[in-house]
């Protein structure tokens, strides 16, 4: 996978969204993850709460890492993902990137 093997840039301040139809084309190497107008989402899910929350840990580390953070919503056995470059005001090479190595990380149970 191209994208796993990338790491996140700092934006500037001015930085855009990418066009959709370049968006369609990085969500092939992340097939798992749904596209949406200005975001990138995916569900995963897990035996139980502690799963759950080892998997939120391992995300959050590799968002401090790549300095770009998800939105990450857990109930119970299942963590819900949103992707979306603030700066931007929506989607950025950045976002597939980091879906990219957060699916390499997913090991399903």
């Amino acid at each position: 996978m191209r994208l796993s093997g990338e790491h996140c840039r700092p934006l500037d301040h001015g930085a855009h969204p990418i066009p959709y139809n370049e968006a369609k084309e990085l969500a092939r190497e992340v097939p798992e993850w749904n596209l949406r107008d200005t975001s990138l989402e995916r569900e995963y899910r897990f035996k139980d709460f502690g799963e759950s929350k080892g998997f939120v840990d391992k995300v959050a580390g590799i968002a401090e890492a790549e300095n770009h953070h998800p939105d990450i919503f857990i109930s119970y056995n299942k963590v819900f993902l949103s992707l979306s470059t603030h700066r931007a005001g929506g989607l950025t090479r950045n976002d597939f990137i980091l879906a990219a190595r957060i699916d390499q990380a997913f090991q399903p149970a």
